[in-house]
């Protein structure tokens, strides 16, 4: 019987983007090329050209599945807490809880240029973990719990807040273990959300 290629295999797609992010975690983003990423997911230096036709595809699927994990992170998160004001508290710790699992998505996600994200794509990357941040903020102004007015300037602050503390601990300058890590987050989103309470609409 005739063997079939390689790059046949139904889950060729989701081997060759697990392949990159360990290469990434190896080489950073810049240094990866398609063809290492073939040589270690074993199949053919051109099996990747099927599915990404250059390193910049790549990295957008690899950034696009972050964003995937990170959106059903902050929904799994968030669901746990039993107000408006707490599951947007916990919409932010699982930010950071992915971020803390998942670095080389993280590094890819954030800290590349900006690459054409697809523009034939009707979202860009990353709206879906945005919607969820708002849906929590907008939540919570609803409750009474953060102030009426538009909604984008409070996601943009809760946003930055958490996204500040994923980049300290995934580069090494926030020096607490992983749970430490979630409980400062916790604490910082809520003194976060006492400040946010007194900012006028």
């Amino acid at each position: 019987m005739a063997r079939s290629e390689p790059y046949h295999h139904e889950n060729l797609r989701q081997t060759l983007l697990a392949a990159a992010v360990a290469l990434i975690g190896e080489v950073g983003p810049r240094d990866f090329t398609l063809r290492e990423v073939a040589r270690r997911a074993g199949v053919s230096h051109n099996a990747p050209y099927r599915h990404f036709p250059a390193k910049d595809d790549l990295l957008v699927a690899v950034a696009t599945d972050g964003f995937d994990q990170l959106t059903a992170l902050m929904q799994k998160s968030s669901a746990r807490g039993k107000t408006a004001l707490g599951r947007l508290q916990l919409c932010g710790r699982g930010y950071v809880d992915f971020a803390l699992r998942s670095p080389h998505h993280f590094l890819v996600m954030f800290d590349l240029p900006k690459i054409s994200h697809e523009p034939c794509k009707d979202e860009p990357v990353g709206k879906n973990a945005f919607d969820v941040l708002m849906g929590c903020i907008m939540a919570a102004q609803q409750s009474g719990d953060l102030p009426a007015g538009d909604p984008v300037p409070l996601a943009w602050t809760a946003w930055s807040l958490v996204h500040g503390i994923a980049k300290l601990s995934v580069s090494g300058n926030l020096p607490l273990s992983h749970r430490a890590t979630l409980n400062f987050t916790q604490r910082a989103t809520e003194v976060l959300s006492c400040g946010l309470m007194n900012v006028e609409a």
